[in-house]
């Protein structure tokens, strides 16, 4: 639970923008930045709930990319930075096989005014959930998952006018989109 508070934490301290008014706190470095920066991250999104949560949303090709990420400088920092007390000594995703293929991680938090206990963050929640592709799905336009972050068996269609053309399914070799 440790490793996923910290990742989740991190994450979500990390980004700032129009859509969000609070700066980076002080000392914190720029993890969204250097998340879009990584290799093996294929994409990431930031939303704002009305439930007041942060979420973000981070595109990993393989599970290396992301145990990567997790192992590097950045996050690292950001971990000791939330977490100064708290010792970070276990392997991230050990059940997770190797070849898993690539994954959606989902962050989310959700602050309060006080800091929790041996932490130098005001969180009420952090959730972070990890998902993988399933077969199917229908892009009209576009879609909300970045193009490199494949599917097997995503149906297109490009948007002519009002009107979407033909669906076509779009599976190459080995079963992933193309």
């Amino acid at each position: 639970m440790r490793i996923v508070a910290s990742v989740a934490l991190t994450l979500v301290l990390a980004w700032s923008g129009p859509a969000f008014a609070q700066p980076r706190p002080a000392g914190f470095p720029d993890v969204i930045g250097a998340l879009k920066a990584t290799p093996g991250c294929l994409g990431v999104e930031t939303a704002h709930t009305p439930g007041g949560k942060r979420v973000i949303f981070a595109w990993f090709e393989s599970k290396k990319a992301l145990v990567d990420w997790y192992h590097g400088d950045v996050h690292q920092k950001a971990m000791k930075t939330a977490f100064p007390d708290l010792r970070f000594d276990r392997q991230p995703l050990p059940d997770l096989a190797e070849d898993s293929g690539p994954i959606l991680a989902i962050v989310s938090v959700k602050l309060i005014d006080a800091p929790m206990p041996n932490t130098t963050a005001a969180i009420a929640s952090i959730g972070i959930e990890l998902y993988g592709p399933l077969p199917g799905g229908v892009a009209v336009g576009g879609r909300f998952a970045p193009e490199a972050f494949k599917v097997r068996g995503l149906r297109r269609s490009a948007r002519n006018g009002p009107r979407a053309t033909s669906l076509r399914g779009t599976a190459g070799p080995g079963g992933a989109d193309t």
